[in-house]
């Protein structure tokens, strides 16, 4: 499709040169006067690119941008002019203008800023759909997870999944650590090619060399056979070094050679082996504790982590615990021949209010037992430490609530206030619209960070506070509440549960 420019500027022959020049160049091109016929233009109809004049007989330029970025604010917008100064261009670019260029100018050189104008607009809708498409996932590749954790996981493995940079995953043991390997070596352009996976802990120190490098015949006593060695195998594909803290000391040396001259030599042999493979590294170890301690050179250290993911354990993302738990018992019912198995909300409790200190491996060896000792299909408790507050129970939930009213009449504009007036009126707004401006009421809050300052995540924030808010709306009816954010019901009692919202409600 082709590109959608709109040109304002009070100038007819200004007008329909730069038309010409872009049409030129394959844009669709609309074509304004002045600065209200502008905005007419640009509130029914999506433009990839706006160049606008400065002084129109009706509007200055400034204004012109701010409104042109209210009603479009992903488009870019290039203000041209020919009364130019410094003072202008800051204040267009604080605006919302992409760049602002002084008459006369050179339409080549305009060409460029213009499209790189569309280009970053373009950049912006890819990055939004990515998000939007991730974000709307429990799944990715295998790895099972709604919360927003997660979601952070997904969005770094679909960014960094077709490059061949090194990855480090950290997390504690039953995170799922092979898990988010296998889904990067499988999005990747790797993905036709072997995936080779060695515990560097489950090998006795002195026969990892030999299975990694490989080795001649006859190096050792019992080498009857040349051994490619694991390297060799993930030639073309990717290796995985689980617990790589747990690697021999002497060994990271030439582990940290081959990642700098891509050859290798098998013990027992001086002839080099050229190899290609993508490293992803793991560890449940806390890498800098490694290092202190002589477990792991530090060089190797930042030779392995070009990337590092760091899985949370499972309980902070008491969100992830139902859809987990669901997909498991997917799994083991198809495998142990018992359909109709179903979760009580008494497991539910359990699960939600258990810490899982094995964290998914826990919940998974749960949960294939629950099944094989379920009766009647109903899995009423699960096999677990009764060390759960019974605060939050499902079963003090009615599964069919319809005595909840809410008059909207009673509270039809939000408590946000700005300049002493109601911020926004339900009666005005409504869906994405609402929403937008929530959002950007929020953001013209937000103090600027100091260097050096701890970042605070606002997201979390916002989560705990629309929860809450939910909460108090529905007089604490946490199934209202549920329907009211269109959650999941477990995943709404994860949320409770992580941001401590129990004894607020």
């Amino acid at each position: 499709m082709a590109n959608k420019a709109l040109l304002i500027d009070d100038d007819a022959s200004t007008l329909e040169l730069m038309k010409f020049q872009l049409e030129r160049e394959k844009f669709e091109v609309t074509t304004a006067e002045s600065g209200k016929k502008g905005l007419a233009l640009v509130e029914g109809k999506e433009f990839d690119i706006i160049l606008t004049d400065l002084n129109l007989p009706d509007f200055d330029g400034i204004e012109m941008v701010r409104r042109c970025k209210e009603f479009s604010p992903d488009t870019e917008i290039i203000m041209v002019t020919g009364y130019g100064s410094t003072e202008k261009a800051i204040e267009a670019t604080k605006a919302g203008a992409f760049y602002y260029v002084e008459k006369p100018v050179e339409f080549d050189e305009l060409f460029v800023l213009i499209e790189k104008a569309v280009e970053r607009k373009q950049q912006a809708a890819e990055i939004r759909e990515l998000r939007g498409k991730l974000s709307s996932r429990t799944s990715y590749q295998g790895v099972i997870g709604g919360s927003r954790a997660m979601q952070d996981i997904f969005e770094i493995i679909e960014s960094v999944a077709e490059s061949d940079a090194n990855i480090f995953i950290l997390g504690e043991s039953g995170t799922g650590k092979e898990v988010i390997a296998n889904a990067i070596h499988y999005k990747s352009h790797r993905s036709k090619k072997p995936f080779v996976k060695l515990n560097c802990s489950a090998l006795p120190k002195e026969l990892i060399e030999s299975q990694l490098f490989g080795h001649t015949k006859g190096a050792f006593t019992g080498a009857t056979s040349d051994k490619a060695g694991f390297l060799g195998q993930a030639n073309g594909g990717s290796l995985l070094l689980d617990e790589i803290g747990e690697m021999p000391a002497e060994l990271q040396p030439k582990l940290l050679r081959v990642l700098q001259e891509r050859i290798y030599y098998r013990v027992g042999s001086e002839k080099p082996q050229e190899v290609d493979f993508r490293l992803i590294s793991s560890t449940n170890q806390d890498p800098f504790e490694a290092i202190k301690a002589g477990s792991l050179r530090e060089d190797l250290y930042y030779r392995i982590n070009t990337i590092e993911i760091k899985i949370p354990p499972l309980r902070e993302r008491m969100e992830d615990v139902p859809m987990l738990a669901e997909h498991f018992l997917k799994i083991y019912a198809e495998k142990y021949k018992r359909p109709d198995c179903e979760f009580s909300e008494r497991a539910y409790d359990q699960m939600l209010n258990y810490n899982w200190r094995g964290n998914v491996r826990e919940l998974q060896h749960n949960i294939e037992r629950a099944v094989l000792l379920s009766k009647n299909g109903k899995i009423d408790k699960l096999n677990i430490p009764k060390n759960f507050d019974s605060s939050i129970s499902f079963s003090d939930i009615p599964k069919n609530d319809n005595s909840l009213t809410y008059d909207a009449s009673k509270n039809n504009k939000y408590a946000v206030e700005k300049n002493g007036d109601s911020l926004i009126n339900q009666k005005d707004l409504s869906g994405d619209a609402l929403f937008e401006e929530v959002g950007k009421f929020i953001v013209e809050k937000l103090t600027e960070p100091k260097e050096g300052a701890e970042q605070k995540d606002i997201f979390n924030s916002l989560e705990n506070s629309v929860v809450l808010a939910a909460l108090k709306r529905t007089n604490g009816n946490k199934q209202a509440a549920a329907n009211l954010l269109g959650l999941y019901r477990p995943r709404l009692y994860g949320m409770i549960k992580r941001h401590k919202l129990e004894e607020k409600i």
